[in-house]
């Protein structure tokens, strides 16, 4: 374990943040990492588990006596003033207060799984999932072919051909015997090998087991035993999940040498239903933004640029015709962002429809498993695959998921906002154009959260910090690549200061913005909005809603071309909704198909 690091005064740092936790001392404003204000980057997404540190959490003592003085200074973090003689009053009694946060001693460093008692839900009391959600929508079949994501051909042309092609084309060329999981899996792991010196977007490449699983895969493809859709498909795993017998690092320096015994849920799912894992695929470390141990991961259609955070690998590789899709995680964008910045198909499912044990807790409260693919219908094929709860997850709920099926969306209603559409933002515009076109009616409604959404971060910046609070504690977190302002180590050592009192007004007033969110869908289907847009990704994170994201165009910006993106924000647990509105816009915008421009990869 390193050596505590002094700080400007008589005591460690360590002591200075115990004991001025113990007076319930904290920061009145809680800063959102960078994203929170700037379109294209967004924060967070998930983490946790036992720290490196061996040192127990209680077990560092503060040195120092607390005086009313103490309590003068801890004030100013607090935002409240006391007397002289509270002050006195305090400084007391403040022991008894400080013996009971150490009666944690005997547990040592929490696990990283094991949640808060509290469990957050999507569903307000008394609210019920309408069982009609999600009728009579998109065949999951036509929206792919719709969506141009691929030649329109009975098969392959080409070697690009299959690794561009979406899941629903490659099942079908795999039906028709026009091509193998080996062959696939062969492909991928090529391209990857490839592409990674520029985009450094893997952190394990697994070969030998992937190699096996799909050889396994196309003896039951001979025998007819097929699993699915997803069958003898590769992909590629975010590197928070656990996968037995392979490092599972978080991208963070740390744990870069973390091999844990058993599998994530999703992994056994993916597994069960016949997807080939082929890469952990990179993560900003512990799940925010796109620096890892291993550099910072790069976006296809532009490697000057950073792929955005934290599910970084998983788009670049996706966007890069390395794999045709890949598991990533939300917290606060970390699937809609990278996917804006590299124009792959994110889908952010609502929280608690898809299980987390076995990934890297960061927020309990927040943290969402969904796909990122190439086309709308891809990313329901993945989410019927992993849908559903686990007992060890105790966020995690039950809900059916139906992929969808008829056809059209014209009985869709979208609301949106008009003041979204102007500005920077009015090219974006065409895809209102799309979904007239498509038939769907566009209601046109003023859009304004109760209060500056940036306060429901208060939770999320609370819960990241005890996730990792023995990296705090024992300064291991000197070790991380990224060391900014906004970054993670300042982040969480800042948090130590949050007053008990606001993060539960904070947590009251997300239920108000619950609430609002009801009426900001009432009377329609989803909302269509830029990706950033009036708050919207920080609330419908906070209150658990879904989210679609996909390609609408693009844009020249200094010489390279730039995807842009719409949004899609749905009622909970009406996946199948987003996926009919998205599958709709996405044959109208006929964007799909194009592929970046990638010299290293000849």
């Amino acid at each position: 374990m390193p050596e505590p690091r002094e700080d400007h005064t008589t005591t460690t740092r360590r002591e200075a943040l115990v004991s001025l936790a113990a007076l319930g001392a904290a920061s009145v404003a809680v800063g959102a990492p960078e994203a929170l204000g700037a379109a294209g980057e967004a924060v967070a997404s998930s983490f946790s588990a036992p720290s490196p540190s061996s040192t127990p959490a209680s077990a560092v003592q503060p040195s120092n006596t607390i005086s009313a003085s103490t309590i003068a200074e801890a004030e100013k973090l607090a935002g409240i003033a006391f007397t002289d003689a509270e002050r006195a009053q305090m400084a007391k009694s403040i022991a008894g207060q400080i013996a009971t946060f150490r009666t944690r001693a005997p547990f040592g460093a929490l696990d990283n799984q094991l949640a808060p008692a509290q469990v957050f839900r999507v569903l307000l009391p008394g609210e019920t999932v309408d069982p009609r959600i999600g009728e009579g929508a998109l065949d999951a079949g036509a929206a792919g072919a719709a969506g141009a994501a691929t030649p329109a051909t009975d098969r392959p042309l080409s070697d690009d051909d299959l690794d561009f092609a979406t899941v629903e084309t490659l099942g079908r060329w795999m039906r028709a015997g026009l091509v193998t999981s080996r062959r696939l899996v062969e492909r991928s792991l090529a391209r990857l090998k490839k592409a990674d010196p520029t985009l450094r977007c893997v952190i394990t490449l697994i070969e030998a087991p992937a190699r096996a699983e799909a050889d396994a895969r196309d003896a039951e493809a001979r025998a007819g035993a097929w699993r699915g859709a997803l069958h003898g498909i590769p992909y590629g795993l975010k590197d928070l999940f656990d996968t037995a017998g392979i490092a599972t690092t978080w991208g963070a320096e740390p744990w870069r040498d973390r091999v844990p015994t058993g599998d994530a849920t999703v992994v056994a799912r993916l597994r069960e239903a016949g997807a080939v894992c082929v890469a952990k695929t990179a993560v900003g470390a512990l799940a925010y933004g796109d620096i890892w141990f291993g550099g910072t991961c790069r976006n296809p259609w532009n490697p000057e640029q950073g792929s955005s955070g934290s599910s970084a690998g998983s788009a670049s590789a996706v966007a890069a015709g390395c794999v045709p899709f890949a598991i990533g995680t939300e917290t606060l964008g970390s699937i809609v962002s990278p996917s804006v910045r590299c124009g792959t198909t994110g889908l952010r499912p609502t929280f608690g429809r898809v299980p987390r044990d076995g990934c890297m807790a960061l927020c309990w409260s927040w943290d969402k498993v969904g796909p990122i693919a190439r086309s709308v219908a891809d990313t329901g094929l993945v989410l019927a695959a992993i849908n559903g709860a686990s007992t060890a997850d105790a966020s995690s709920v039950s809900v059916p998921f139906t992929q969808p099926r008829g056809a059209g969306a014209s009985d869709l209603r979208l609301g949106y906002d008009p003041r979204w559409f102007s500005g920077p933002m009015a090219s974006l515009s065409d895809a209102l154009d799309a979904a007239r076109a498509a038939g769907m009616e566009l209601v046109e409604r003023t859009v304004t959260p109760p209060t500056d959404p940036s306060l429901l971060v208060t939770s999320l910046m609370s819960e990241a910090a005890a996730s990792f609070e023995e990296m705090t504690r024992s300064g291991t977190d000197d070790q991380l690549s990224w060391q900014a302002d906004e970054a993670w180590p300042n982040s969480f050592r800042q948090s130590w200061f949050i007053p008990a009192l606001e993060l539960v007004q904070a947590e009251r007033l997300r239920r108000v913005f619950m609430q609002w969110m009801r009426g900001a869908l009432e009377g329609v289907d989803a909302l269509i909005l830029p990706p950033f847009a009036g708050g919207m990704l920080v609330v419908t994170n906070a209150t658990g809603h879904p989210s679609l994201v996909l390609r609408s165009g693009f844009d020249e910006q200094k010489g390279a071309v730039q995807p842009r993106s719409i949004t899609l924000i749905g009622r909970p647990f009406d996946e199948a909704t987003l996926l009919r509105a998205g599958g709709a816009l996405e044959a109208r915008l006929a964007v799909a198909g194009r592929r970046p421009q990638m010299p290293w990869m000849t």
